[in-house]
């Protein structure tokens, strides 16, 4: 008889802007594949949050360590998903480094829509007027990237699926 071993799910990072869908895709992917969820904006220092909450966009050296943080959870094997933003290619090559299989699922509503959502809804520490400097920084896939991007034109149900269908050779 032949052992088969088990497929290893890769992990899955939500990227995009604040108000993308992120957290509300990841839950509903994490329910609809029985796999870990975590939001990212949960691993932020205390000195990041207070920064964000103040207006202040986050510079690179703010981001590395949470970055880190991030890849190491990516590390562990068990086809994790995370939201994290991953606006530059640098910060996706970082992750890569912790989990070199890692699927980023860019989800890429209108700007309407975001403007919308960051308007109308209660964040602990990102403002609205984030919206634009995350904007300015976002650094889409390229070709080379494993990943797919995702827009939000579509039904929350109808992202999960969509991602769901982008994975399915790879496990899913």
């Amino acid at each position: 008889m032949t052992v088969v071993p088990p497929v290893q799910l890769p992990p899955i990072v939500l990227m995009g802007v604040s108000g993308a869908g992120k957290t509300v895709v990841g839950n509903a992917l994490a329910d609809a594949s029985g796999r870990v969820f975590i939001d990212g904006d949960d691993l932020h220092s205390a000195a990041n949050k207070e920064k964000m909450r103040a207006g202040i966009p986050l510079a690179d050296q703010d981001r590395e360590p949470w970055l880190r943080t991030i890849g190491e959870r990516l590390a562990v094997g068990d086809g994790v998903i995370v939201a994290c933003s991953a606006l530059k290619r640098r910060y996706r090559d970082l992750l890569r480094e912790y989990a070199p299989g890692v699927f980023f699922a860019h989800l890429d509503p209108e700007r309407a829509a975001l403007e919308e959502r960051v308007h109308t809804r209660a964040h602990e520490y990102m403002p609205a007027g984030l919206l634009d400097s995350q904007l300015a920084a976002l650094e889409p896939l390229t070709d080379d990237e494993f990943g797919a991007v995702f827009h939000g034109e579509v039904t929350v149900e109808q992202t999960v699926a969509d991602i769901r269908a982008a994975l399915a050779g790879d496990g899913e």
